[in-house]
């Protein structure tokens, strides 16, 4: 999605925002993300703040809504999200700001026990009724029927844990929520381990990373390796539909994952 400054909004926009945050005197626009019409820190005298949103009839104000909706369920280190504003056009979600940067998931990193607290956290946080999808269905195209039931669960599931979606201060946040799923706790240690991969460690050394989360360490392994099965399918699909380097790469990934699965079960 193309990306829109502040300045570039409809003057009624900004000035409804303006009635919760007080007069913007600054806003500086993110480098990061593909899925915001905008996205960008507001500065007031006083205070900043984080606004993303899209244009009200793109087919991602689905997400919008789904981030808005989940955030008052979300652990305590979640940025909270102050406004809805529905303006002009304009669909937009405004947070509190974090002064943070993206994660460095790679061997050794010191933010990897960050990250693992704030998973801990996660999956230490009850699950509300409407959460968006229930994870065998959100898997069902690539499983049989029997396969995508291993996948039911009431744990709060974040799905997408790559390292631009967790922000470090001196803890670790999960942030763009525009995927909450319901399912079986040890998922989001599966979907962590494909972004560790991503980062430089091996099958082995990602699954054992991973242990440390009682979910994972107990996971059933028929349900796991039809999981990676799954996920293989998944990336490849989107591999072949977009065929962008970072996302053959996550094929990749997700191919060596699902063989690791089978060859270790």
């Amino acid at each position: 999605m193309a990306r829109q400054l502040w300045r570039d909004l409809p003057p009624a926009v900004r000035y409804d925002v303006e009635q919760h945050t007080g007069l913007i005197l600054k806003a500086v626009s993110a480098s990061a993300g593909v899925n915001s019409g905008i996205a960008t820190t507001l500065h007031t005298a006083t205070e900043v703040y984080f606004a993303k949103g899209v244009p009200a009839d793109h087919p991602q104000i689905r997400t919008q809504q789904r981030e808005a909706d989940i955030n008052p369920h979300l652990p305590a280190a979640c940025p909270r999200l102050l406004w809805h504003v529905q303006s002009g056009g304009w669909d937009l979600l405004i947070y509190d700001h974090l002064d943070g940067r993206h994660a460095d998931y790679r061997p050794g990193s010191p933010d990897l026990s960050l990250v693992a607290q704030a998973i801990d956290e996660l999956q230490q946080t009850p699950c509300p009724e409407k959460t968006g999808k229930r994870a065998e269905q959100r898997w069902a195209s690539y499983l049989t029927p029997a396969e995508a039931g291993q996948l039911a669960g009431d744990s709060l599931l974040h799905t997408d844990l790559a390292p631009h979606n967790v922000l470090i201060t001196d803890q670790a946040h999960l942030i763009d929520w525009a995927w909450p799923t319901r399912g079986a706790a040890w998922i989001d240690p599966a979907v962590l381990i494909l972004r560790l991969m991503e980062a430089g460690h091996t099958a082995a050394e990602a699954d054992a990373w991973c242990h440390r989360f009682p979910s994972w360490a107990g996971a059933p392994h028929a349900a796991v390796a039809a999981f990676a099965k799954a996920n293989a399918h998944l990336w490849d699909e989107i591999a072949r539909n977009a065929p962008v380097t970072w996302m053959k790469n996550m094929a990749h990934h997700a191919d060596e994952w699902a063989t690791y699965q089978h060859q270790n079960g």
